[in-house]
């Protein structure tokens, strides 16, 4: 849609309307980009202080996917003031004051709205060096593909709301969602990476399409490697997709090759819209085992999914 626009230009603007990367880069000085962004949504936990928590986490994600660290945040709140109980909203903020606090992020205002559902989110201000950003045009041929979460926050989020997934099904994707992809970021610009985005609402095979289309390059996925939480096929299975997950597939499936060999539910899955995903980084030959020794370090977790190949945009699936 921003495309549709008159353009706003200026040379000290690293991003534009023209490329889809995850937060607005401004160059400050040699040394300092300033990152911007923003996301917020409505709960998808039941528990006020847990939504908080993945509602930042969540708009700390694309400063991280830039390669960059959280600065200065504004709430974003909409909430029902006269149906719902304050100390819920409270908590909401006391949840996404504890993440900020851990990301290092001050949180110095905000904004509130009376509205008919809840809904919670920031305005995130960051920085990176302009000479260490991570794009999503920066995936090459023969990068490797990595991811630092495990994929079906989206299909376990509509089991649980609608009772078909109890508490205990839920608590490995909710405690994923909550972690920041700070540890992800660092080791990843530790390394000198160039391509990275993080997979949330376009699920995975939609952000790894951007990645192939900003970079020219194709992909090959390995679906066996993907990594999944426990229950997402048996959710995927009993027809628990979220109707986001469904339109990302069918935005994608022009540009998949192999698709026929997998059974609809397996490429729902690997399309699920997320909430506060983790990272999909571009690998260079030679720098991934550097990578696993930062991750290791950091007590991040990590999977090699797939790799970067000559263009065209398209993804191949393989077993």
């Amino acid at each position: 849609m921003l495309r549709q626009l008159p353009p706003m230009v200026d040379p000290k603007l690293l991003t534009d309307a023209s490329h889809v990367e995850d937060a607005a880069a401004y160059l400050l000085d040699a040394d300092r980009a300033l990152l911007f962004t923003t996301d917020f949504f409505t709960p998808i936990v039941d528990d006020p202080y847990t939504f908080g928590q993945i509602a930042a986490a969540n708009a700390f994600s694309d400063i991280y996917a830039m390669g960059g660290r959280p600065l200065l945040a504004l709430n974003l709140v909409c909430y029902p003031t006269r149906s719902h109980r304050l100390d819920e909203m409270v908590q909401i903020l006391e949840g996404g004051a504890e993440k900020a606090k851990e990301a290092g992020c001050l949180i110095v205002g905000g904004h509130t709205v009376d509205d008919a559902e809840p809904k919670y989110g920031m305005a995130v201000v960051g920085e990176a060096h302009p000479d260490r950003l991570m794009r999503k045009s920066g995936a090459r041929p023969g990068d490797l593909i990595v991811l630092t979460k495990p994929l079906g926050t989206g299909i376990l989020a509509t089991a649980f709301k609608g009772g078909d997934l109890d508490d205990a099904g839920f608590a490995e994707a909710v405690a994923a969602m909550r972690q920041l992809n700070r540890f992800a970021a660092e080791a990843a610009v530790e390394v000198g990476l160039e391509g990275a985005t993080d997979v949330t609402g376009f699920g995975f095979l939609g952000h790894l399409l951007e990645m192939c289309s900003e970079g020219d390059v194709g992909a090959k996925v390995s679906m066996g490697a993907l990594p999944f939480f426990d229950g997402v096929e048996t959710q995927a299975l009993a027809q628990n997709v979220p109707g986001g997950t469904v339109a990302n597939l069918e935005s994608v499936r022009h540009a998949l090759a192999g698709a026929e060999q997998f059974p609809e539910h397996r490429l729902l899955m690997a399309a699920d819209a997320q909430t506060s995903g983790g990272l999909l980084l571009s690998v260079p030959p030679g720098r991934e085992s550097a990578l696993v020794t930062g991750f290791d370090r950091l007590g991040q977790r990590s999977w090699v999914v797939g790799s970067f190949a000559e263009g065209p945009p398209r993804i191949r699936l393989v077993g």
